[in-house]
């Protein structure tokens, strides 16, 4: 990590304009920060969506999260052409051939009866692994991408066996394509479990220090940690990575799920030569476990870690500007969709910008700052609720006005008691 910190730097909504990079390493703090500089000709009269996250632009929070909607350079360009804020790539390793999908591997919940096919979609499961591209081919699109877009953010999700020379081999790689930043996934919830991959690290503690340790001491960029939600307490985890060198955190992955049974062939789904496996679940159904698991990790990090340097980068069921808004307002600093931009196309972030800046016209909000984390410190304990309640029961007895029934009058006060039923 690098000890110049770009958190502090606001230079306006600056969607267009020029870049210069830069990426270091020193011991200390958290530092791995890239430094870019935008000019912009224009006043933004809009509500301002830019960020800054560990020192990385971007002109609005949004990001696509690792998955399908990062799968190759075609869809990577596209979601920059419509206004992503930045792009996480589908996760790579190594040895793409050991990566073999099956088909199906999705399934789809409907809200309405029975999950009617005309219902709307509000829970997807998939079994999908990561990318079955090469090596090679993924890394020569990151820097055909990054070439064609110098001054926009491209970040690799990255995910290896428990191998230290296996880790170091793919960042020194995964770098040399000139991305801006490395999301390491430490959450999927399905697939080659047994090579310690994936959800294997972020369910363990001590394992995923070791091989934090490994990531960070080779990185030259900034570092995320992508969270599996499927663990006790989410933000044992993500004190661990943070400790241990990552800049970031992602919370969530998807959450494991079997979809449903098939009540005519009495078979799993998604149904695969009439067998299936759990799978990760994702989309509007999971939005308020996200943001449970989100508001744990954003208490952690306020108490324990200095907020200009370290970031938090929400996921879960994101299809609207006040879903967004949302995370937001736990102390996220992006927001990232995989299966809404699946659901709803590129064209996505152009709502969700739109919406997002109505939520913030209404409040008077003028950046992302001004409201990242403002609910945070509405969210205590049930024994507190009590307290506060009961506090409050208290105060409104003492300035109780007028008389709750005939039974109250009082001869000694009865002139005062009239007074007090008068307007």
């Amino acid at each position: 990590m690098a000890s110049l910190s770009m958190s502090q730097i606001r230079i306006g909504n600056c969607a267009s304009g020029f870049g210069l990079n830069w990426a270091g390493k020193v011991q200390g703090g958290p530092s791995r920060v890239g430094f870019r500089v935008f000019a912009s000709e224009t006043q933004a009269t809009e509500p301002d969506l830019s960020v800054t996250v560990n020192g990385l632009h971007m002109p609005n929070p949004f990001v696509i999260g690792s998955g399908p909607p990062g799968t190759n350079y075609t869809v990577m360009k596209r979601a920059f052409d419509e206004g992503w804020g930045a792009v996480i790539a589908k996760t790579v390793s190594l040895d793409a051939a050991k990566v073999i999908n099956v088909t199906p591997r999705y399934a789809r919940l409907r809200a309405g009866a029975n999950g009617s096919a005309k219902g709307e979609i509000i829970g997807w499961e998939n079994i999908e692994l990561i990318s079955d591209r090469p090596l090679e081919t993924m890394l020569k699109e990151f820097k055909q991408l990054k070439e064609e877009y110098p001054d926009r953010i491209l970040i690799a999700s990255i995910m290896e066996e428990y191998n230290k020379a296996a880790w170091e081999e793919l960042i020194d790689r995964v770098e040399q394509t000139g991305v801006d930043a490395i999301e390491i996934n430490f959450s999927c919830p399905h697939g080659m479990p047994e090579r310690k991959m994936g959800a294997a690290v972020g369910q363990d503690c001590a394992l995923l220090e070791e091989v934090c340790g490994w990531i960070n001491a080779k990185s030259t960029v900034p570092v995320w940690a992508k969270m599996t939600p499927n663990i006790t307490d989410i933000s044992q985890p993500a004190r661990v990575a943070l400790s241990s060198g990552c800049e970031g955190v992602s919370a969530i992955n998807t959450i494991m799920s079997v979809m449903g049974i098939n009540l005519n062939t009495l078979r799993p789904e998604p149904c695969v030569e009439g067998y299936s496996t759990p799978g990760g679940y994702s989309a509007k159904a999971v939005h308020p476990i996200a943001l449970g698991k989100v508001m744990n990790i954003a208490k952690m990090m306020r108490s324990e870690f200095d907020s200009e340097n370290y970031s938090l980068s929400a996921i879960g069921g994101v299809e609207t500007g006040g879903d967004a808004a949302e995370f937001i307002l736990l102390g996220a600093n992006s927001v990232q969709v995989c299966t809404g931009v699946m659901m709803h196309g590129y064209g996505l972030v152009k709502k969700l910008c739109l919406e997002l800046q109505d939520f913030m016209k209404k409040h008077n909000f003028t950046s992302i700052e001004d409201f990242r984390g403002a609910s945070l410190e509405y969210f205590t304990t049930h024994t507190e609720l009590v307290r506060r309640q009961q506090e409050a029961i208290q105060r409104r007895k003492a300035i109780k006005k007028g008389l709750q029934s005939d039974k109250d009058w009082t001869g000694d006060g009865f002139v005062k008691e009239s007074e007090s039923m008068e307007i």
